[in-house]
């Protein structure tokens, strides 16, 4: 009986269709309850946000929790790292490899303190401006030209308390605003992928 469950009872996947696109949706953060809410995990409020939109949860998988959701003819694979920050990269070369996925078929979503908070930005490439998360992304897929949704969180800090404002919640004024713009996050990722990165940008950067 134990055998017949494990040849018949198992559930299986069913096969990928081959004219749907994919792609991967690398939503950065840090694992952790310390870590919920705070700005730096900015990336997995999207992925959270795009999940739930859908009814989907995520499974623990390598290095990090995934869910798949499908948006018309596009598989989105959402992956919230499990690697910590700095060492997203890991994690986002691992997917890619994993799903043979290539490079224009991803999109990094991350937190970004030179955008004032309520505004997101995407890009088709760009330079790291010393986010930990991207640069290690760029030197595991060894190049900057990928894309990234950043999500703004602004720089309300004085100098030398970086850190803390980053792992540092939001405040209750912008925690009331937040499911409005995590929204227009999720419309541009879901844009990006069906209609390309030149429509999003025109449509949501702001």
């Amino acid at each position: 009986m134990n055998i017949l469950r494990r040849l018949f009872g198992r559930k299986r996947e069913e096969p990928a269709d081959p004219d749907m696109k994919r792609y991967l949706i690398a939503c950065l953060g840090n694992m952790g309850p310390e870590y919920v809410g705070t700005r730096h995990n900015a990336g997995f409020m999207v992925a959270d946000t795009l999940a739930a939109d859908a009814g989907v949860s995520f499974e623990s998988k390598r290095y990090g929790d995934m869910a798949k959701i499908k948006v018309k003819n596009c598989e989105l694979l959402l992956l919230k790292p499990s690697t910590f920050m700095n060492l997203s990269g890991v994690a986002v070369r691992y997917w890619m490899n994993h799903e043979k996925l290539p490079l224009e078929n991803l999109l990094v979503v991350v937190d970004d303190k030179a955008i004032q908070f309520g505004s997101i930005r995407l890009r088709k490439q760009g330079s790291d401006a010393g986010h930990n998360g991207l640069k290690n992304i760029a030197s595991e897929l060894g190049t900057q030209n990928y894309a990234r949704l950043r999500f703004g969180i602004g720089s309300d800090f004085a100098k030398g308390h970086q850190i803390d404002f980053v792992l540092g919640e939001f405040p209750p004024e912008e925690r009331e605003k937040l499911p409005e713009i995590l929204k227009k996050a999720a419309e541009a990722v879901k844009a990006y992928c069906l209609s390309g990165p030149d429509f999003a940008m025109t449509h949501f950067n702001c």
